[in-house]
């Protein structure tokens, strides 16, 4: 485990359609935008490359491991910027012909794939009156959680309906931030998304830095929105509502050494 030094971070909030060219155009705008604001690591949403008129949309746009369009894109433009990038979700070949993987990728500043992470966790959901069922068209991840070491310090990563599992954070190597890319829906998003993000700030004493789709999509489907950086100590240090947007602010390491020294809640536990 090594703390963060100080460094500015970005995320990316979007309202992705189902034309890809569409999404990588918007994509690579606000990447142009974060790096201007003078963000070294900048954060996409999950599902930022495609949000279908039907789950099934995303097999149509899979990708091997080291090949294709999406990923060319995400190396290219962290070499461009000389940044950091967390490629949000991009749909991997699983090996299944009806599903694939959701998978979080991590660029370094040459373009360098340095860390790979595939949603565990799949949302299934049915109120009544949404339905979803990520199950029918991903395969949960199998690897262990991930975090990559960068000159700045460690990152974890989590992908959405991760937040909701704390023992994979736990699992973390106690990273100085967190990342995680979402498309929480609205129902969900409205009920749990701040209090879940602040919960995993303050009980792994890190940044958490969430990246989410915000608005209404080709399909009808609602999403939530709020992107948002917090603090170790739980505070929200900046935030965008709905529609496409960025969040950015600094990592101050100064501060995070100094929640962990005051209440040294990482070496108390006993479980």
């Amino acid at each position: 485990m090594t703390i963060l030094e100080s460094i500015k971070v970005a995320a990316v909030q979007m309202v992705s359609t189902s034309n890809m060219q569409e999404n990588l155009d918007q994509a690579r705008y606000w990447i142009g935008r974060a790096v201007a604001e003078g963000a070294q690591l900048v954060l996409l949403p999950e599902y930022f490359c495609l949000m279908g008129l039907r789950d099934t949309d995303k097999l149509a746009v899979r990708e091997p491991m080291g090949e294709g369009p999406l990923q060319a894109f995400l190396r290219e433009s962290a070499r461009e910027h000389g940044i950091w990038l967390i490629g949000g979700t991009i749909p991997l070949e699983s090996g299944e012909p009806d599903r694939i993987y959701n998978s979080c990728l991590v660029f370094d500043p040459e373009g360098q794939c340095v860390a790979r992470y595939d949603k565990i966790h799949l949302f299934d959901f049915d109120n009544g009156t949404e339905v979803f069922s990520e199950s029918n068209t991903i395969v949960p991840g199998s690897n262990a959680p991930q975090v990559f070491r960068a000159p700045f310090g460690d990152v974890g990563l989590s992908i959405c309906y991760d937040l909701r599992f704390p023992e994979l954070y736990r699992a973390l190597n106690e990273a100085g931030l967190i990342v995680v890319p979402s498309a929480f829906t609205w129902t969900t998003g409205e009920a749990h998304w701040e209090v879940l993000l602040r919960a995993r700030a303050i009980e792994n004493q890190c940044y958490v830095l969430a990246a989410a789709q915000g608005g209404r999509h080709d399909s009808g489907r609602r999403t939530w929105g709020r992107s948002v950086l917090i603090d170790p100590w739980g505070e929200v240090l900046d935030s965008v509502a709905q529609g496409p947007g960025l969040v950015t602010g600094q990592l101050d390491s100064e501060h995070l050494a100094a929640v962990r020294q005051r209440l040294p809640a990482l070496r108390h536990r006993r479980l």
